[in-house]
């Protein structure tokens, strides 16, 4: 790796870069980098162990040697869902080709790093992958909460929510649903309280965030 590179990537705080090498000495190389650079540095020689260790709560990513001993990283990356690893990957590689770039790229790699790697490289692949990990993680706890607070919302409340959306006012609302309008307008009062929707506007795009959620989860 080359020892003059500046550092000026900017580093993901509490972000943990979980490095899969079969060559213990790029192992320590690329964790002594890291750990200067600011980052949280785990070190395996093997996928199977990469499996069995716990894993942080925080922002991550894999740094991972395309040839490895058994299983190939491409080959992980095609399977890392079914173990529940969704954290970005950087590939880094000795004998990589286009076509094995492309591969990687295609299925969601973060960037495709040739041995040997400059160290400015791995520094501002890792912070984009954390990066992108925690903007994900993010949402992931947004959707969550969003998601919590529909299920707190009676199955009326649904309704009325429903018809808001489709732009119907509160009294074609009450008409639909055999409803004063007064009791319409308390169930809609009550629905955005518990989403915590500002306006119609925002109510909006929070139903369809939910119901983009509950289609991806189906």
């Amino acid at each position: 790796m080359d020892k003059n590179a500046m550092q000026v990537a900017p580093i993901i705080e509490g972000g943990v870069v979980y490095v899969i090498d079969d060559d213990e000495s790029i192992c320590e190389g690329l964790s002594s980098l890291l750990r200067s650079s600011g980052f949280v540095a785990r070190t395996f020689t093997r996928i199977d162990d990469f499996l069995r260790a716990p894993k942080e709560d925080l922002p991550g990513c894999l740094l991972l040697d395309v040839r490895l001993r058994g299983e190939s990283g491409l080959s992980f990356q095609q399977s890392a869902s079914r173990y529940e690893i969704d954290m970005p990957i950087v590939f880094m590689t000795a004998h990589g080709d286009i076509e094995m770039s492309v591969r990687a790229m295609k299925a969601g790699a973060i960037d495709f790093l040739t041995k040997p790697v400059r160290e400015q490289r791995v520094i501002d692949a890792v912070s984009t992958a954390l990066g992108r990990h925690a903007a994900w993680r993010e949402r992931a706890r947004a959707e969550a909460s969003l998601r919590a607070r529909y299920d707190l919302l009676t199955s009326r409340e649904r309704e009325v929510v429903s018809y808001v959306v489709e732009g119907l006012l509160n009294k074609q609302i009450a008409g639909e649903l055999k409803l004063s309008e007064i009791t319409v307008k308390i169930h809609r009062s009550s629905a955005m309280r518990k989403l915590e929707a500002q306006s119609v506007a925002d109510l909006v795009r929070k139903m369809e965030v939910i119901s983009a959620s509950q289609y991806a989860n189906n």
